[in-house]
Formats: C-alpha cells, sequence, structure tokens
C-alpha cells in the first residue's frame, strides 16, 4: 500500500529529481536566484551513480571540459578523470555549494496538481511550481533481454553496471553484447586475462586519439559541434541522440585496432537466440562461452 498520500506536502519553488551533474548544476543556478528549492536523490550519497561504474572507467573528456557552474575541475587540464574522481568532485560541488540536498529519497510518483506539482517519495511529500528531472539515462535499470533466461544457468550473466573488473569472470571465453564504446572498452580489457568476443553493429570510431595532440586541437571545434549542432535543440541533434541511444554510439578511446591487436574476436552479426543452452550470433554460430 503506498502510505506517501498521509504526508503533509512540503511546499517549494522547485524539485530537482537527481543529484548528478545536470541537478547540481541546475541547483547552482537555482541558489544564486534564491528561492526554495530542493535536490532528491536515490543514492546514499552524491556521487554514487559513478561509483558504481566499472573500475578502470576513465572520462571520454578531459579535466579543463569537465567541471560544473562556477567550480572548476581539479588536477591537470589535459587528464581524463576516473569515475572515482567524478564522484568525489560531485560530492565536494554540492558541499562547496550548500546545495539541499535529500539523500536516499527515490521519487514514487510525478503528477499534476493545478498549476503545481506534486511529488511523493517512501517517506515525504512536496509540492512545487517547477520540478526538475535531471535523472540522466543511466539509472533506468540495467535492460537484459528475454533469451538471456534461456541461458544455461552455468553461464555467468553480468549487466555492464554490474561489471567492475575481470575478477568477476569465470574461467573461459566471455561474450561481450553491445559494440559501442562502453562494450570496447569492457572487451578490451577483458582480452588481457580471457578470449573474447564482442558482438554488435559497428557504429565507427572518431578518428584521432583522446590522448593525442591532435585530439587537442580538434576539441574546441568538436565541443561546438556537440553543443551547438548535435544538441536537443536542433532536429540533427535530436535525432542522432535517438539513434545513440537505441544502436550505439561511435568508439571514443578503444579503437577497432585495439581490439584486434588485444586478440578481442570481433563479430558484427547480433546475438539473436539461445540453442542448448548457449548464444546464438547471427544466423547460426553457437559461442561456446563461460560468461
Amino acid at each position: 500500500m503506498n502510505t506517501t498520500r498521509t504526508h503533509r506536502a512540503e511546499r517549494l519553488d522547485t524539485v530537482v529529481i537527481g543529484a548528478g551533474q545536470a541537478g547540481l548544476a541546475t541547483g547552482f543556478h537555482l541558489k544564486r536566484r534564491g528561492g526554495k528549492f530542493v535536490i532528491l536523490d536515490a543514492n546514499a550519497r552524491v556521487g554514487d551513480n559513478w561509483r558504481c561504474h566499472w573500475d578502470s572507467l576513465r572520462l571520454y573528456s578531459p579535466a579543463d571540459h569537465d567541471g560544473l557552474p562556477g567550480l572548476d575541475f581539479p588536477g591537470p587540464a589535459s587528464a581524463f578523470p576516473t569515475k572515482d574522481e567524478v564522484a568525489d568532485y560531485l560530492e565536494a560541488y554540492a558541499k562547496t555549494f550548500d546545495l539541499p540536498i535529500r539523500p536516499s529519497t527515490r521519487v514514487q510518483r510525478l503528477a499534476r496538481n493545478g498549476d503545481n506539482y506534486v511529488v511523493e517519495c517512501a517517506d515525504a511529500r512536496f509540492e512545487a511550481h517547477n520540478v526538475v528531472v535531471a535523472t540522466g539515462p543511466f539509472g533506468r535499470g540495467a535492460y537484459i533481454p528475454r533469451i538471456g533466461a534461456d541461458l544455461d544457468p552455468r553461464i555467468v550473466q553480468l549487466h555492464s553496471s554490474e561489471y567492475h573488473n575481470p575478477s568477476q569472470l569465470q574461467e573461459g571465453r566471455v561474450l561481450v553484447v553491445g559494440a559501442s564504446h562502453s562494450g570496447a572498452d569492457i572487451a578490451f580489457e577483458v582480452a588481457r586475462s580471457h578470449s573474447t568476443i564482442l558482438c554488435g553493429r559497428d557504429h565507427g570510431q572518431i578518428p584521432v586519439r583522446l590522448e593525442s595532440r591532435r585530439f587537442r586541437i580538434l576539441l574546441p571545434v568538436l565541443w561546438q559541434v556537440w553543443g551547438h549542432v548535435l544538441s536537443v535543440r536542433t532536429p540533427m541533434g535530436r535525432k542522432g541522440r535517438i539513434n545513440a541511444r537505441t544502436h550505439g554510439a561511435p568508439l571514443l578511446r578503444v579503437k577497432g585496432s585495439d581490439l584486434a591487436a588485444a586478440g578481442v574476436e570481433r563479430v558484427t552479426d547480433r546475438l539473436t537466440g539461445v540453442r542448448g543452452g548457449l548464444p546464438v550470433l547471427g544466423e547460426d554460430r553457437v559461442a561456446d562461452v563461460a560468461t
């Protein structure tokens, strides 16, 4: 039974849902403008949405492009921060500007109430003139294809949100499904200790190395394109966003040549089914894998 309706509503000007980088930046500007607001986050600690990623993850943009309004990202400008450095920065950002964050507060329902909005949580209820949904694309639960239930139970299945490092994997061959930059990064790392197959359509790759001088020269141009041409404010950007969300984005740090050099077997066929408890790639290849 939902008991949130028994709580007396706290009246605010704005409720921000999500204390990631978008929610915190919104909070920075709201505080400068005045008014009463709160930032709700399901995590127990600011930055936990980054801490849960795989151990070796680093950003794909250098530190001098990673700061939020009012506070530069610490460290060398050309360094690519780790996921834990990002998490610590977000936590420090919230403390620096004393943002009103309610941790461990998951929103269960959002609804209109006349000219206002009602936000309901397990043990709290808010009424506000404005609501900013800043949950991002990565906190909505792992999508596991239904055919995963047909795999032999001896095969370890991990979603990328559950993967941290190769120590979680069984001995034997590993199949990584999905060949965008996350899948490529994980496959490249896993291949150091396991025979690895990376399957999924080819999304291309950016033509320069992230850590190269060429990338530093091109970055201002790319940043303008990403921010003004391929943004959600343009038809081209909206189309590209849908394509990236549903089909995958180009390889960034790890290139096709890196995968080949690491011994990753690249299969552009999709995972299409299960036969005898084993995954089927394309029309008829049965992959004997342990993870």
